[in-house]
Formats: C-alpha cells, structure tokens, sequence
C-alpha cells in the first residue's frame, strides 16, 4: 500500500477510535506531504515521500535534543510521539551494526584511508543507505571508521 494510501488508513482509524494524539500527529505528517505537493506542484514520488518523512523525523530529533537542552519535558513527550508515528512510516531502519558493515563495503570499494576521503565515501555510501539511516548518524559511523 502507498505511503499515502497507508496515511488515510490510519488517519480514519485513529479518528474512529477516538486516539486524538494519533490523529494529530498522522495530520502533521500528510499536511507536510500535501504542502511539499502544492509547492512543487507536482504528485511525490514513493521516495520524495520517505525523503520528506526523514526530513520530519531530524526536526523532531533535532527538536527534542534542544527542548531536553532546556528542560520542557512535555515539548520532549510530543515531539517523540511525533517521531515515533512518523517512524512508523519509514522503511525499517538499519542496525548499527549493518551499518558500519555497509560504511565498511564503502570503504573498501573506494579504498579510502583517512578522513579526507570521507566525502567520496559518503557518496557511495549514502544512495545505499537512503531513507534507512540518518545522515548525521553515517557520518559519525564514518568518522569512527576512517579515523582509527
């Protein structure tokens, strides 16, 4: 089932059920693809559609690190809940593990030695990874890799 199709589903039964928290968020997320649509005017693609959803999840990521920074525990408690429906919607994200076992195929592939090179990989890297894993956490995975 598509991505928005999945949405209208669980947007009715989030409303018939009377989860309120549930509907709000799942709103959130198909107002996001709706005005992403109306700007581009053009229909998303399955992919721009999991790329917009990984844009939404780093705001909330990055939302709660600065909201714990400050001690607002219920902007933390939204935002996850937040994160953890838009989550629901993306592809099943990679272990750690896989992970560095992917940095590592990349590494190879492009014998990369040092940091310098860390670009070439990423490249390499990141079209495999796509909507499975978050950029920020690559690039630590990378850098862990490439400086030892």
């Amino acid at each position: 089932m598509a991505l928005k199709e999945r949405l209208q589903e669980d947007l009715k039964a989030a409303m018939k059920s009377g989860d309120t928290a549930r509907r709000d968020a799942i709103r959130l997320i198909a107002s996001a693809l709706k005005q992403e649509e109306v700007d581009g005017q053009r229909t998303l693609s399955e992919d721009e559609a999991i790329a917009l959803l990984m844009r939404e999840a780093k705001k909330r990521r990055d939302s709660i690190e600065e909201a714990q920074r400050l001690g607002r525990a219920e902007t933390v408690e939204k935002e996850s809940f937040e994160l953890s429906i838009i989550e629901g919607y993306l592809p099943q994200q990679l272990t750690p593990e896989e992970l560095e076992a992917e940095a590592r195929r990349a590494i190879e592939e492009i014998g990369a030695k040092s940091l310098k090179e860390m670009g070439s990989v990423m490249k390499v890297l990141m079209p495999r990874v796509k909507g499975r894993a978050d950029g920020k956490l690559v690039n630590e995975v990378l850098k862990t890799l490439l400086s030892s």
